[in-house]
C-alpha cells in the first residue's frame, strides 16, 4: 500500500507523548498557545475544523498536539492529565478542540482546565431539535471504511495521479477529469494528489518544458485534450526561491530563466484559452477548490 503525506499547514506539531521543551515550560506570552485536538477516532476532523478557526488569529503561534482514539473514560482521564499538565507548565489554559461522540467520554475531557470546544457538542443538540430525532452517538460513523466504493475511488484516483505525474505517459489522458499544466515547481503534483484523495478526481500533471514554451504551441500529447487543461502560474520571485532550494546557483533557478518560463507559460495559456490561476499565495486546498469551481468538475467524493 502506498502512503502519501502532503503538508498543508505550516504549524509545528507535537505528538501525544511529547512534553514541552524545558526552555518553553515557563514564561509563555499571550501570543503562544497550545492547542489539543482530541478525538475518539483519528483526529483528522478536529484538526481540519480547528485549523480553519485558528487561521483567523494572526500573530498567535499555536503549538499543536493531536490526541486520537480517546474512546474510553480511562483514556479520557489520561488525556485530561496531559492537558492539565501543559496548562500548569505554561501558566495559561490550553485550547481543546474535540470531536468526541460519547457523552461520558466528552464530559471527562470537558472537566480539564483547558478551553473545551467540542464540535459534536455544539451541533448535535440543535440538529436533534430541528430534525425531531435523536442522533445515534455512534463514534465510528465519521471515519469508518464501510463505503468500499468510496475507498476504491480514492485509491484509483491517487494511483492515476501518481502514474500521470510527469507528462511522460499521455495515453491515459482520456480518463483524466483535469490535466494540470505549468512550469516545474508551480504546485501541480500536490494539487493532483489532493484532488485525488479528497474528491476522487482523476488529475494528471504535465510539466511544461523549455522546448514547449519556446515553440509557443501546445505539446502534441495535449492537443486532443485541450478542453481538460488547467494552468498554474506562480510569481517569479517565489518560484526562484523554491527552485534555488532544490538546485542552488543553477540556470534552472536563475532569475532570467524563471522569469522567461513564467511569462511564456502565461502567454501560452492566454493564446490557447486555457484557464489558469496564480498559486503563489494559495494553499493546496484553495487551489483545488478554485479549479473545481472554474471547471465545474463534479466531485466524486465529499470529505
Amino acid at each position: 500500500m502506498i502512503r502519501i503525506w502532503v503538508k498543508f499547514v505550516a504549524c509545528p506539531r507535537m505528538s501525544y507523548s511529547e512534553t514541552l521543551p524545558a526552555n518553553e515550560a515557563h514564561g509563555t506570552t499571550v501570543n503562544k498557545r497550545t492547542v489539543f485536538f482530541v478525538s475518539d477516532q483519528t483526529g483528522i476532523t478536529a484538526e481540519t475544523m480547528g485549523h480553519s478557526l485558528m487561521t483567523q488569529f494572526d500573530g498567535i503561534e499555536f503549538r499543536q498536539v493531536t490526541v486520537p482514539f480517546i474512546a474510553t473514560v480511562d483514556k479520557a482521564i489520561e488525556a485530561v492529565r496531559k492537558i492539565d499538565l501543559v496548562g500548569k507548565q505554561e501558566g495559561v489554559r490550553p485550547i481543546v478542540f474535540s470531536t468526541l461522540v460519547q457523552e461520558d467520554v466528552r464530559n471527562v475531557v470537558r472537566g480539564s482546565t483547558g478551553l473545551f470546544l467540542d464540535f459534536f457538542d455544539a451541533f448535535l443538540a440543535p440538529l436533534e431539535n430541528e430534525l425531531k430525532t435523536q442522533s445515534s452517538h455512534s463514534m465510528s460513523r465519521t471515519h469508518r471504511m464501510a463505503d468500499t466504493h468510496s475507498y476504491a475511488t480514492r485509491i484509483d484516483a491517487t494511483n492515476f495521479a501518481l502514474a500521470n505525474d510527469d507528462g511522460s505517459v499521455v495515453r491515459d489522458y482520456e480518463r483524466a477529469d483535469v490535466i494540470l499544466i505549468g512550469v516545474s515547481r508551480s504546485g501541480k503534483t500536490p494539487t493532483c494528489l489532493y484532488l485525488a484523495m479528497q474528491y476522487g478526481i482523476f488529475a494528471a500533471n504535465y510539466p511544461l518544458t523549455e522546448d514547449d514554451l519556446e515553440s509557443r504551441k501546445l505539446p502534441r500529447g495535449l492537443e486532443a485534450h485541450s478542453r481538460k487543461l488547467f494552468g498554474l502560474t506562480i510569481k517569479p520571485d517565489r518560484l526562484q526561491q523554491i527552485r534555488n532550494e532544490r538546485r542552488p546557483d543553477s540556470r534552472y533557478a536563475s532569475p532570467r530563466q524563471v522569469a522567461f518560463e513564467v511569462r511564456a507559460a502565461e502567454s501560452l495559456y492566454e493564446r490557447h484559452g486555457i484557464p489558469f490561476i496564480d498559486a503563489t499565495e494559495c494553499s493546496i486546498e484553495e487551489i483545488s477548490s478554485r479549479i473545481l469551481d472554474r471547471t465545474g468538475i463534479e466531485r466524486r467524493l465529499r470529505p
